[in-house]
């Protein structure tokens, strides 16, 4: 299995971003998808999950911020950013949520500055 993650950028504080992530593996749809965020120094964290019914759920830090959506046909799992924030700031991976073992992407770096 692969993750291939695009959308990161620089932006100011309140502004947005969509990250997407292409998944090379059998069966997508099956699978429960992560974004996961890693700061400077911190350790990586489980940001917004979304299972194979649809049902998403949030930390409460992005809570009403973020949004996490699938494309089944296409493989893909997108997470669209609003009102961010200077602690937003992190490289933003995808995964799937149960099976750590996989391998991580390279992810894709956000940062929220003036």
């Amino acid at each position: 299995v692969q993750f291939e993650e695009s959308g990161g950028g620089l932006v100011q504080p309140g502004g947005s971003l969509t990250l997407s992530c292409k998944v090379s593996a059998a069966v997508f749809h099956a699978y429960s998808m992560g974004w996961y965020r890693q700061a400077p120094g911190k350790q990586r964290e489980l940001v917004a999950t979304i299972s194979d019914r649809n049902w998403a759920d949030y930390i409460d830090a992005v809570k009403s911020r973020f949004t996490i959506s699938r494309d089944n046909a296409k493989s893909t799992v997108t997470l669209q950013m609003n009102k961010l924030e200077p602690e937003d700031t992190a490289a933003y991976y995808c995964h799937r949520t149960q099976f750590p073992g996989d391998p991580w992407g390279r992810g894709t770096q956000v940062t929220v500055s003036s």
